[in-house]
């Protein structure tokens, strides 16, 4: 997860993404983790992400609730043979001081895009 917004200049390896929402809780800049949504604010703005890309055995561990991205809020679609919905994208691994449990009971997801 990076700090800034936006940046004017590409990584030097991987990409850089934002555009994303949280939708359960939101995204604390200043300890870089997953935090409890604000009061009566329903989605936030998800950080700017850097994808780097990894070999399955040198991918870093740390803390982290893995986090369904969905196309929109209505998280359901046509079933696909692969046993996901239609609807979802994938998983992001969220740095979390939380188990993941905590963030599953709240039925926390990113979103693509909001609802008019």
């Amino acid at each position: 997860m990076k700090s800034e917004n936006r940046y004017s200049n590409g990584p030097l390896n991987g990409v850089f993404t934002n555009g994303l929402f949280l939708e359960g809780a939101r995204w604390d800049k200043a300890d870089k983790f997953l935090a409890e949504s604000l009061p009566k604010v329903l989605f936030s703005p998800a950080p700017t992400m850097h994808w780097v890309p990894y070999r399955k055995a040198d991918i870093p561990q740390y803390p982290h609730y893995k986090c369904p991205v969905y196309k929109t809020s209505d998280r359901r679609g046509v079933l696909a043979t692969t046993g996901h919905s239609s609807n979802f994208v994938c998983f992001i691994n969220m740095p979390s001081d939380q188990p993941e449990s905590h963030w599953v009971e709240r039925g926390v997801a990113m979103l693509t895009l909001l609802d008019d």
